[in-house]
């Protein structure tokens, strides 16, 4: 048992089944989060999580190896193999300590986990929980289990903190030849009240999930701003696949773009447009049920080619978003069967006055989930000596440029385990194998592998949020091109510029935001910019990163068979070194 103090900034899937995990094996164990333990994307999931169960539990004909080879094929020959074979193998024993902590997961009238079928899986593995609110179910099963440990002193909770900056101390250990490598010693936070505070760790797991909150449109709550991606990217760790983002092809496009599961899909729903055309099939033969990708980039090509016969027929405009038709589902299973089944999204759409029994919901793509991230060995371990990431923030190489349904809960679990057990075994004096892994290798600014990325600062946000959504939403979502990218990015930089004369002048409306929301702010608009330079750098239409003006056939991969990533490094990292701390203390 080690004394070591593991700090888990998130509290999604990756970090509270992290922080358990650490507490068991004798950690000290701070979970911080910048909201509740509630806000998360993973309490919003509602398709479920897949894994290929044991002989006896699994599908018909299922197999480990065709979940490997349904996540390499949705990954568009960009997953590196060797995360994806991890993921695949670790799932059982993963699901089955979930249920240890009290998770449980629905089950047939024989008394097995019911299994699901969702788009570009072979077979049905997707697990689920209270219908579609499989999500919740994980989450707030972890969450009594964490506040148990809380009660008996295993675990510290900080709620409503939002993490700033990543503290590090100087160490003698490093390669002949090469100078003193700085590890983690800490954190920089916002307290509740926002007053600045730190804390001092051994190690941190980044588990602070993705960035929905770039686009106009997305699925994510609203505490998903980019924070883990832009602390890292201060502190000098390497980023890779930021132009990967995938948009969620069914989200009602009306209210919040409430998310419609793939599973609905799954269980035989079907995508018509305006004139009841059941279009998927010209764009893919997989029709509704093709990776996440290509129905996405089929529903904007289809209301492209509608708004272009609308303008010859001399109207002013075309749709703006198709329609998900599931009142087969309730025909071919019987009355009551969707409410059943989808009890979440049979509230939503009820309470938006759709009877979806009957009713078409009007659904278009929306942000959803981010591949790129931190880059991490098959370890959790970043660029950063005593950096740990697991979950979304993380980039694994599990998803390639498109991530298969259902297997981003099931990543957290796997990789945010796989994180502690690194982090507990080096606290017991234990070492472990090092990887073959790009994460591992002996980075700098001007290093081989990755690119230092010039003119990403993290300047004042000059674009208010919902411009900066818009911009987004327009130029770097489903269909990009140079021309697109480039005005974003300029409009970035303008008024980045503009802000700053204006901090050094009059001042600006900005200056009357709380100092938690012109941090969110400026990790928005620091990661937007990232992105857009990834997007513009990836000439070539790979999965989610979709370029107009180096276009592919929808549905088809990558001409390359193997993992082909950019890698990003700040040149202007920085890091404040501190003396290891204990506890924590107002600076």
């Amino acid at each position: 048992m080690s004394n070591s103090h593991l700090v888990v900034v998130g509290s999604g899937i990756a970090g509270l089944y992290g922080a358990l995990l650490a507490a068991e094996a004798g950690s000290r164990v701070t979970l911080l989060t910048k909201g509740s333990l509630a806000q998360s994307n993973t309490h919003q999931a509602q398709g479920g999580i897949c894994a290929v169960l044991a002989e006896g539990e699994a599908a018909p004909g299922d197999s480990v190896e065709a979940h490997i080879a349904d996540t390499l094929k949705a990954g568009a020959g960009q997953c590196d193999p060797e995360a994806v074979r991890i993921l695949c193998t670790e799932a059982a024993a993963d699901i089955a300590a979930l249920e240890r902590f009290g998770v449980r997961f629905d089950r047939d009238a024989t008394g097995r986990r019911s299994l699901g079928l969702e788009g570009a899986h072979s077979a049905a593995r997707i697990l689920h929980a209270g219908g579609d609110a499989t999500g919740a179910a994980i989450a707030d099963g972890l969450i009594a289990a964490i506040r148990e440990q809380a009660a008996l002193g295993l675990i510290t909770l900080l709620e409503n903190c939002f993490a700033t900056e990543l503290l590090t101390a100087p160490t003698d250990a490093h390669d002949g030849g090469t100078p003193p490598q700085a590890v983690i010693a800490g954190i920089a936070y916002l307290d509740a009240q926002d007053a600045r505070q730190t804390l001092g760790a051994d190690a941190i797991l980044l588990a602070t999930g993705g960035a929905g909150q770039l686009f106009e449109f997305t699925t994510n709550p609203h505490v998903a701003t980019g924070d883990g991606v832009a602390l890292a990217w201060r502190a000098g760790a390497v980023l890779a696949d930021l132009e990967y983002f995938q948009f969620h092809p069914t989200a009602l496009a009306i209210g919040e773009n409430f998310l419609i599961s793939e599973a609905v899909r799954g269980a035989g729903a079907v995508l018509r447009d305006i004139n009841g055309e059941a279009f998927m099939t010209r764009y893919h033969p997989e029709g509704d049920l093709a990776p996440r990708d290509v129905v996405s980039r089929s529903i904007a090509a289809h209301l492209a080619t509608l708004a272009e016969n609308a303008r010859s027929a001399g109207e002013t405009e075309g749709p703006a978003h198709v329609f998900l038709d599931a009142s087969g589902i309730e025909e071919a299973n019987g009355s009551g069967y969707l409410a059943r089944r989808f009890p979440t999204i049979d509230a939503a759409t009820a309470s938006l006055g759709f009877d979806w029994r009957h009713d078409w919901l009007p659904v278009a793509p929306a942000a959803h989930y981010w591949m790129g991230g931190v880059v991490t060995d098959l370890l959790g371990r970043t660029t950063i000596p005593g950096l740990y990431a697991a979950g979304e923030v993380a980039c694994t190489g599990v998803h390639g440029a498109n991530r298969l349904a259902s297997n981003s809960l099931l990543e957290g679990l796997v990789f945010s385990r796989r994180a502690v057990a690194t982090f507990t075994s080096s606290a017991n004096g234990a070492t472990t194998g090092q990887q073959s892994h790009p994460a591992r290798q002996s980075w700098s600014a001007t290093s081989d592998g990755a690119t230092a990325l010039e003119g990403i600062r993290n300047h004042p946000a000059g674009l208010g949020r919902e411009t900066l959504r818009h911009l987004m939403g327009q130029h770097a979502a489903v269909v990009r091109d140079a021309s697109g990218l480039q005005q974003a990015e300029t409009a970035l930089q303008a008024r980045s510029a503009h802000e700053q004369g204006a901090v050094r002048g009059r001042g600006s409306a900005h200056e009357q935001a709380s100092a938690r929301q012109q941090l969110e702010d400026q990790n928005v608009q620091l990661v937007a910019g990232l992105l857009i330079r990834a997007a513009l750098a990836r000439e070539n239409s790979v999965g989610a990163h979709y370029r107009s003006d180096f276009p592919q056939s929808p549905g088809l991969s990558a001409p390359n068979s193997f993992r082909e990533s950019n890698y990003w490094i700040n040149p202007d990292a920085h890091l404040t070194t501190i003396e290891p701390q204990r506890e924590s203390e107002t600076v």
